[in-house]
């Protein structure tokens, strides 16, 4: 299943899109509208502010396999993690503050029922167990369907830093949150920022900056699109 599975309600940006157009016609592209709702979002749900530069282009392409070859898959290696943000910038705590964005929202049932069927990962916390059964119920779940569990029962669309502890406590939902709790070069920093919210957020604005910045298209690279889901006509 592609990385890009259970993002939903672009619609969102087509219409900032428009509004945008409307005030400044061929001025701001989709690359910053996207990047700007993220930080305004982080902020709606009690995360910190994010200062983001402006000014990136769009791309005249978009290929899912370009993506995930920087993209790490959830049931990977947390050396295949550590090194794939290493690639763009991003340090071990930078990684470990990132898969914190988990803390809010939710997870899609196709993408953690290995972990139930045919038999419950060990690992997992045997109180959490039965939720996420009742949540996930069948096997081999249809992808169209909407089921799911919520990343964090305790705060669910709050963004703060319950999601260690909750990892600390093995009730973390995919096979990622596991290894970060507790392979050796990350539980450190799963530890600190259980228990200092300021330091998660510090380490957090920290990496969505270099994120933010990695390899963007400037100047006369790239195009303004007028609409994101498609490239601008050549006439």
């Amino acid at each position: 299943m592609d990385r890009s599975f259970g993002l939903r309600n672009f619609r969102y940006l087509d219409t900032i899109k428009e509004a945008v157009e409307r005030e400044c016609p061929d001025a701001v592209s989709c690359a910053d509208i996207l990047v700007l709702s993220a930080r305004d979002g982080i902020v709606e749900l009690g995360g910190p502010y994010i200062p983001l530069k402006t000014g990136r282009r769009d791309g005249r392409r978009s290929r899912a396999e370009m993506l995930e070859q920087y993209l790490p898959d959830h049931n990977e290696s947390m050396s295949v993690v550590l090194d794939r943000f290493k690639a763009i910038g991003i340090d071990t705590p930078g990684v470990v503050a990132l898969l914190g964005a988990h803390s809010v929202g939710r997870m899609h049932c196709t993408k953690l029922v290995h972990r139930l069927y045919p038999e419950v990962d060990p690992v997992l916390n045997p109180d959490h167990v039965p939720h996420m059964l009742k949540k996930c119920h069948d096997p081999i779940p249809d992808p169209k369907s909407v089921q799911y569990v919520r990343n964090d029962r305790g705060t669910p669309m709050i963004f703060d830093n319950n999601y260690y502890r909750n990892i600390l406590d093995n009730k973390g939902l995919l096979i990622v949150d596991h290894q970060l709790a507790t392979d050796e070069r990350t539980r450190p920093y799963v530890l600190k920022m259980a228990k200092k919210q300021d330091y998660f957020f510090k380490e957090f604005s920290k990496a969505i900056t270099v994120l933010s910045e990695n390899n963007p298209l400037t100047g006369s690279k790239g195009e303004i699109r007028k609409q994101c889901n498609v490239v601008n006509k050549l006439h």
